[in-house]
């Protein structure tokens, strides 16, 4: 049985840093590698990796267990091309050695990822995580912090937010006052937090990437988006009129009149944003999948009902008149409803039964061909 201990170098320090061309496999090759990355950064981690992976072997071995020691690295412009390098090298010391199974050793988070890689191609029986112990004093934590300003990630990510709130501090001092000032640099830190920790800087890049797609695929929707965005804000606004020029300082009514007057647009531009997905789908090849066809009848459907509640409650206050009919009946605030209610749900009765014959159809496309 075969077992080879490898120790993982995913950024490629090793090889930048001695020149050699990886990976690097034998006992000697490995325990001279260790003298030449020694030399040339004796504050590198990886000497303790390579010490270890040697380590690993040596015990292996008096243990009556034939071990190969070997070193591999990630080459490349990006994280892509490191890992396809890794793998290539991991394949050439499978074809040279045929192991068994695998000991893997990192000392770093980064360098962990690369495991998943290792297991497809051979049992991995361990993993071996260096952790090199460092003197608590002033001379490591100057180190420590040396360290930390190089990275430039985490410069952007702390650094420049604690920078601008720093500078933002003294400002506020003066014009609001201590209180005003602390909470404004809570609300700043607390805000950067939650951009960084709930990825909304990869959520933005990827919108913008799928709005450019769907602007050079021709898409429908990208339009309707924007029409819909822009009667969400006719909703917003004339609700907000309506709001305005109550005459009442009752809360729950004010709710209610403004959602009875932006009910309609909010409808309509959610109606005008499911009909563009609709017609993408429709484009497509494959024909429109039910979901989207029963979307824009239940929005429709949804939109009355809510305005027929909303319009009940507020003629119960006096805020709305009794609605009158063409032929000068006046309907009584249940029987208005009654009316919105079954709207609703014949409404959303409908869209189920078109949406179940457009899919019948396309079945019986299917079939016949």
């Amino acid at each position: 049985m075969t077992t080879l201990v490898v120790c993982v170098d995913r950024s490629n320090d090793i090889s930048r840093k001695t020149g050699l061309q990886m990976p690097v496999a034998g006992w000697e090759a490995v325990h001279a590698l260790v003298t030449d990355v020694g030399l040339a950064d004796p504050e590198d981690s990886s000497v303790n990796c390579l010490l270890e992976a040697l380590r690993v072997a040596r015990d292996l071995r008096d243990e009556q267990e034939d071990a190969v020691v070997a070193v591999v690295g990630g080459v490349g412009d990006s994280l892509v091309g490191a890992d396809r390098s890794v793998a290539g090298q991991l394949d050439d010391l499978v074809d040279r050695y045929d192991p068994d199974s695998a000991i893997v050793v990192i000392d770093s988070a980064q360098d962990e990822r690369v495991i998943p890689i290792v297991e497809s191609r051979l049992t991995v029986d361990s993993v071996d995580r260096v952790v090199v112990r460092q003197a608590h004093d002033i001379e490591s934590t100057y180190y420590l912090l040396k360290q930390f300003l190089g990275d430039e990630e985490l410069r952007s990510t702390v650094l420049v937010p604690l920078g601008v709130g720093l500078l933002l501090l003294p400002l506020l001092l003066t014009q609001f006052g201590p209180q005003v000032a602390l909470a404004a640099l809570a609300s700043l830190l607390g805000a950067v937090l939650l951009y960084k920790g709930l990825a909304i800087d990869d959520r933005l890049a990827a919108a913008v990437d799928r709005a450019r797609d769907a602007l050079y695929s021709g898409q429908v929707s990208i339009v309707t988006y924007v029409v819909a965005a822009g009667l969400t804000l006719v909703g917003l606004f004339l609700g907000a009129l309506a709001v305005g020029d109550l005459q009442t300082d009752v809360q729950y009514v004010r709710i209610l009149l403004f959602t009875y007057r932006s009910v309609p647009w909010l409808a309509l531009a959610a109606l005008t944003a499911s009909m563009g997905r609709l017609l993408d789908e429709l484009i497509r090849a494959d024909g429109a999948r039910r979901p989207f066809i029963n979307l824009p009848f239940g929005v429709f459907a949804v939109g009355l009902v809510v305005r027929g509640f909303s319009g009940y409650f507020l003629e119960q206050e006096g805020v709305l008149g009794n609605l009158r009919l063409p032929n000068g009946l006046v309907l009584t605030p249940l029987e208005r409803l009654a009316i919105f209610i079954v709207a609703g749900l014949v409404v959303s009765l409908v869209g189920v039964g078109v949406a179940a014959s457009v899919r019948e159809e396309t079945l019986d496309e299917v079939v016949e061909q």
